[in-house]
């Protein structure tokens, strides 16, 4: 009776994930419902991100002291790729949100005071880091100049992923004077910013990823942020979002999948004559396309999990280690990642016909997203970085900057 009782009051991490879940999942069934639609029309997905904001699903990471649901990273995780199977876009464009969380967690009691009641309330934050040429590498010509009391900005960053949408943007930014990079918060409704929406990749178009300009912007004294190359785990959760919108993506490919073949009514000559969803060619395809998408889940929530390690300060590691136990992981995982999701989302028209290519279908938008996602870190450079760290130790560098090579001498 004892054990019944406290079997009772101790609920599982699965029942505490489907608890979650459950508050999201009818928000993330209407998001899905249309887009479909606002894939072929280009319509960006303004309604559905207030649907979520109005859930809290942007306070999944705030601590539970300050308002949020305080969710492990697994669990956080896990819920993004739910996301990412209703949308792709929709789950991506929250990325720099997320990470800006995670930068308030980070930078002291005082700032997160300022900004988690903002992000309980609904607020979300978008991303302006990356400029499209001109800028060496670990600089950028954005600049902040001192008017008085406050900092004026002014520039001009492509790649600003989510802004579109967001109250506030994350802004890097250099000051004369003033060694390395600072991140400007800036509000996007002042008169100084223009945001536009001219992102023209061919996958991942609802992400309101195009050009932001910066004219005057304002921005609080308060609100300027001293960033170097990170020893936290940002960068490698900055990573892990792009491979859970990867994982979804697998997830709606197999989903699309399912409901080719078991609605196909015509079939060829050269088969077994059998209606697809009972040809055991087509189920072979189907199964090693769902087990494709099932490794690459796995793998990202196993580096979540890495993550929730070194974020565990009852473990027994120095700073260095937990930065390297996240990091590691999460490259390991960019490794094997694209290519599995990658191979699933072409693998998607080996189970039907001529007909999968329809463009009022747009089955092609899986692998033009996820080929899209997949080329935001190159493979590359992650695997030679984990044989160096496997090989000589060599302490994995995460992300941090993008621009022009120095010239040789």
């Amino acid at each position: 009776m004892t054990e019944t009782i406290a079997n009772e009051r101790t609920e599982t991490a699965e029942a505490t994930y489907e608890r979650l879940a459950g508050r999201f999942r009818p928000v993330f069934e209407r998001i899905a419902q249309g887009a479909l639609d606002r894939e072929l029309n280009r319509i960006l997905p303004f309604e559905q991100v207030a649907w979520l904001n109005a859930a809290g699903f942007g306070k999944l990471r705030v601590p539970v002291e300050h308002g949020g649901d305080g969710v492990s990273f697994e669990h956080f995780f896990r819920l993004l790729i739910e996301l990412a199977a209703a949308d792709s876009s929709v789950a991506h464009l929250y990325r720099s949100h997320f990470a800006f969380v995670e930068t308030v967690g980070l930078e002291g009691e005082e700032f997160a005071r300022r900004w988690y009641p903002r992000i309980v309330a609904g607020e979300i934050f978008g991303n302006a880091a990356t400029e499209k040429a001109g800028n060496a590498l670990g600089t950028t010509n954005t600049k902040l100049v001192r008017d008085g009391g406050r900092w004026l900005l002014n520039g001009e960053k492509y790649y600003t992923t989510g802004s579109i949408f967001a109250e506030w943007i994350a802004v890097m930014a250099s000051t004369e004077g003033v060694e390395g990079r600072q991140y400007a918060v800036v509000n996007t409704k002042q008169a100084g910013v223009e945001i536009v929406d001219d992102w023209d990749g061919f996958g991942q178009q609802l992400t309101g990823t195009g050009t932001t300009y910066f004219r005057d912007a304002v921005v609080e004294p308060a609100d300027v942020i001293e960033r170097k190359p990170s020893s936290t785990h940002e960068p490698a959760f900055f990573q892990l979002v792009l491979l859970a919108v990867l994982a979804g993506i697998g997830n709606a490919a197999l989903a699309d999948a399912k409901i080719l073949v078991r609605n196909r009514k015509r079939t060829f000559n050269t088969g077994t004559g059998e209606l697809f969803r009972n040809d055991p060619l087509i189920l072979q395809l189907v199964g090693q396309l769902s087990a494709k998408a099932f490794a690459a889940e796995s793998v990202v929530l196993t580096a979540a999990r890495e993550l929730d390690a070194a974020a565990d300060k009852s473990l027994p590691l120095d700073d260095v280690q937990r930065y390297v136990r996240g990091e590691a992981a999460v490259e390991k995982a960019q490794i094997v990642v694209p290519e599995l999701v990658l191979e699933a989302t072409g693998q998607l028209f080996d189970v039907t016909g001529a007909s999968a290519t329809s463009r009022g279908k747009a089955l092609d938008r899986h692998w033009r997203n996820a080929r899209t996602v997949a080329t935001h870190n190159p493979t590359v450079f992650k695997a030679r970085t984990i044989g160096d760290y496997e090989v000589n130790g060599t302490t994995p560098e995460g992300l941090h900057s993008i621009g022009d090579a120095p010239a040789k001498s």
